[in-house]
């Protein structure tokens, strides 16, 4: 038979991983592993962003899930900062930054740098300065002394206004008038034998006793005013020397403490000049330590104000420890897993109060971003992109390296700024971003401002070269997660299944998967079984069982429908052989799990000039992909059958019983085969299933998911019954693609099923109809009895019989136009 010389045998359909490489009874004997995996390329990439401290070399690491690259990041960085930590264990870096009280702009709290630590000191230090300022402020304002001083002040004043009014009484006295003094001011009254004058008595008196009364109330009136004038002055004269004493008791209070604050502090200017504006603002507000500060409120409503805010007398001297550093070891490094705007950012919190909210300093919270202030900060992708607003402020704070603390309506402009505006923060934070391949080319495409704020790109490979050197390092990585996870060890013949597998995931015999976290559920999932077993170590059967238990539970959608192929409800024959008909393959992905699915493909053509129908796109359930490839196949009958004469064909092609849609141009083969079986009016054997994509020269090329397409054409014949005769079709470029499931090897190897592999359509029709394709001649025909001798045979009657078609209307329409 033609078909046996394309067959593959059944040594070359998987790959089998050698003992001999794992040279170890269990994989407890080996020496856990403590380097990377492969990804060269990306660990080259992190270690030059990580060394180059410069604006813009953030990294954004790119590649697959599970492939590796957070535990690669946390373990460089880990790295990174254990060899800087240990010269700066005593330096001043990595820096504690505080937010204080601004005097001379409150709304504008002011941000101190300063040393490492240092930021819960000097919160300290201002609140025992205050406690002991308090104190020793009422030792000295209810002292004996200091009340014996401000009494003889006050002695003073009340002595020289007793003697001034006094003197003033006796001169109104000597003018018949005297001082009565009324709660609206002093009074005077016309007297007679020392006692007011009665109106019968005054009105007695003479005009000229009556003038010169007024005139001395005139002349009185203005002393009196004079008098009160000269009072006040003198008021103010003893609350000015009042005043003097208060403020040089309160210099002689502060100079000495804040003296010994200042000194400790004196390297950091911002510092001194924020302890100079608080002693000048306790010197002029004495009241705040006379009366102390506000207790706590208690309640169950302490948390709810009503009506005004309390206020705090020592506010101006609290030290918000905005970022405290103090237990660092070195450079921070923060993952931030749920990247809010505020999260990373920070927030000014609020308190309630009824009638709206109320806040100060006290309550700037830092984020991420402050927290990994002079280190390095990772994120993911996807949870920044998801947070409104997170990507533009990131973006802003990487580019002027500042950051603002700022409610994120003010940040967009939609509000204007209200209550506090901090002082914003200088950033030297390092950022790396962790996401998909897909995502970094979208952001480098439409984002113009990312290449240049992440200038370091580190790609992480999804599957490394099957090397014995990575074998091994794949055995150590086993022999690692056993000891960590606590689970039992695996023998050779176990960790050589699970190596295996991983081939399998990328679907080549020479590659292997680094996708750890399928590789770890693999693992768990073989240790469940090896407990249920009783087994001390886990063997090739229990990752077997893993495997087969895993796809039992995922595959019930598969199994649904091989039974309505088995039943017969969709159509797909598995032997004889039909004319126009071949099975086609194709892959379902659902989530997590793939499998294949035979599908009849038919092919009918006729005379015309309609060129290739294709069914699916012209009911708008055909991918562009596989437009293309029914495109393509115009192309090579073309130029294998019309280069002497037009193509006069019409044909139309389908999918049967689908509904959901087709893309891939991966049975575009499939489709030319049974184009040409309908021209050649030769029948295809229906047990073989045929994929792969072919180009207009004829040549069929590698497609994806082989395993799964001959796996479930396999199932599909099982179920059905061998014939011996059964098998599939796949290109010759796939074979190292291999990697079938055991029980379809030993069908091979036992004559059941058949894998064949081919370079050209030649070959391929040649499988499928058990005639030779047929080369063509140097006068352009092809042997008598060949498939491509029918086709072309069937094309020439077509174009013949188009153009006698077509010359008999001319005639008609010449005959009629004459007439």
């Amino acid at each position: 038979m033609m078909a046996s010389r394309f067959e593959i045998p059944a040594d070359q359909l998987t790959w089998h991983c050698d003992l001999s490489y794992l040279p170890f009874t269990c994989t407890a004997e080996m020496t856990p592993l403590e380097d990377f995996i492969g990804q060269d390329r990306a660990i080259r990439a992190i270690e030059f962003g990580l060394g180059v401290n410069k604006p813009g070399f953030n990294i954004f690491v790119s590649g697959l899930t599970g492939t590796g690259k957070t535990s690669i990041i946390k373990a460089f960085l880990k790295k990174a900062t254990a060899k800087q930590a240990a010269p700066i264990l005593d330096a001043a870096k990595p820096e504690d930054w505080c937010y204080v009280y601004n005097f001379t702009d409150a709304d504008r709290p002011q941000a101190l740098r300063i040393r490492r630590g240092w930021g819960k000191a000097l919160k300290s230090d201002m609140e025992q300065l205050v406690q002991n300022l308090q104190r020793e402020a009422k030792k000295m304002f209810e002292s004996d002394e200091y009340a014996h001083q401000r009494q003889e002040m006050i002695d003073q004043l009340q002595k020289k206004q007793q003697a001034m009014m006094e003197g003033l009484m006796e001169e109104a006295n000597r003018n018949g008038l005297g001082l009565r003094m009324t709660p609206s001011g002093i009074v005077l009254l016309p007297i007679k034998d020392g006692k007011p004058m009665q109106d019968s008595d005054f009105l007695t008196l003479s005009p000229a006793e009556k003038k010169r009364l007024e005139e001395n109330r005139s002349e009185i009136e203005k002393k009196v005013e004079d008098t009160l004038r000269e009072g006040k002055k003198l008021e103010r004269e003893i609350a000015e020397k009042l005043e003097t004493a208060e403020s040089q008791a309160a210099n002689y209070l502060v100079r000495s403490p804040f003296a010994q604050v200042k000194e400790k502090y004196r390297e950091y200017p911002k510092v001194v000049a924020y302890l100079d504006g608080a002693r000048d603002h306790i010197q002029k507000n004495l009241a705040r330590l006379k009366t102390g500060d506000a207790g706590p409120a208690v309640g169950p409503l302490a948390t709810m104000q009503f009506g005004e805010a309390p206020s705090d007398p020592f506010l101006p001297y609290r030290v918000n420890v905005f970022v405290d550093n103090s237990d660092a070891q070195g450079p921070p490094i923060i993952v931030e897993t749920n990247p809010t705007y505020h999260n990373l950012f920070g927030v000014i919190e609020k308190k309630p109060i009824v009638g709206g909210y109320v806040t100060d300093f006290t309550l700037i919270k830092a984020g991420s971003i402050s927290r990994a202030n002079g280190g390095y900060l990772v994120l993911y992708d996807r949870d920044v992109l998801s947070n409104a607003g997170v990507w533009e402020a990131l973006q802003r704070v990487i580019k002027n390296r500042e950051l603002r603390i700022e409610e994120l309506g003010a940040f967009f402009g939609f509000i204007p700024p209200q209550g506090l505006r901090p002082e914003p923060i200088p950033t030297d934070t390092k950022i790396i971003m962790i996401g998909d391949p897909s995502l970094y080319r979208t952001l480098a495409s439409l984002d113009p401002d990312f290449r240049e704020t992440f200038k370091v790109k580190a790609d992480f490979n999804f599957e490394i070269d099957r090397t014995q050197e990575n074998i091994t390092a794949f055995a150590c990585f086993i022999s690692d997660y056993c000891n960590r996870e606590g689970l039992r060890h695996f023998d050779t013949e176990g960790v050589a299944r699970v190596i295996e597998q991983c081939a399998r995931q990328v679907e080549d015999q020479n590659k292997l998967s680094t996708r750890f976290s399928d590789m770890v559920d693999l693992l768990v999932e073989a240790d469940f079984w090896a407990a249920k077993d009783n087994a001390d170590l886990v063997s090739g059967r229990h990752v077997e069982q893993a495997i087969v238990e895993k796809t039992f539970r995922l595959n019930l959608v598969e199994k649904r429908l091989q039974e309505l192929i088995a039943e017969g409800t969709v159509l797909v024959d598995v032997d004889g052989a039909v004319v126009g008909q071949v099975n086609g393959l194709a892959v379902y992905q659902m989530g997590d799990f793939s499998f294949g699915k035979p599908s009849r493909i038919t092919a009918k053509t006729f005379m015309g000039r309609g060129g290739i129908v294709n069914i699916e796109r012209e009911s708008k359930l055909s991918g562009k992909t596989h437009d293309k490839g029914v495109l393509i196949l115009a192309g090579y009958l073309g130029g294998k059958y019309a280069q002497q004469s037009p193509l006069s064909l019409s044909s139309s092609v389908c999918f049967e019983q689908s509904y959901d849609g087709v893309d891939g141009d991966s049975a575009s083969s499939t489709e030319l085969y049974a184009i040409l079986s309908s021209l050649s009016e030769i029948p295809i054997a229906q047990g073989i299933a045929v994929t792969g994509s072919v180009n207009q020269n004829g040549e069929v090329q590698a497609i994806g998911g082989v395993n799964q397409k001959i796996e479930g054409h396999y199932d599909v014949c099982r179920l059905k019954g061998f014939t011996g005769k059964q098998g599939v079709m796949i290109p010759r470029a796939n074979l190292r693609s291999l990697m079938l499931r055991p029980d379809v090897v030993e069908a091979v190897k036992a004559g059941k099923f058949h894998i064949y592999a081919v370079n050209t359509i030649d070959e391929g029709i040649e499988v499928l109809t058990g005639i030779s394709a047929g080369e063509r001649a140097s006068d352009g025909s092809y042997a008598e009895g060949s498939v491509n001798h029918r086709v072309q045979k069937k094309l020439q009657q077509f174009t013949k019989q188009q153009q006698k078609i077509s010359g008999g209307t001319d005639k008609e329409s010449a005959v009629a136009s004459s007439e």
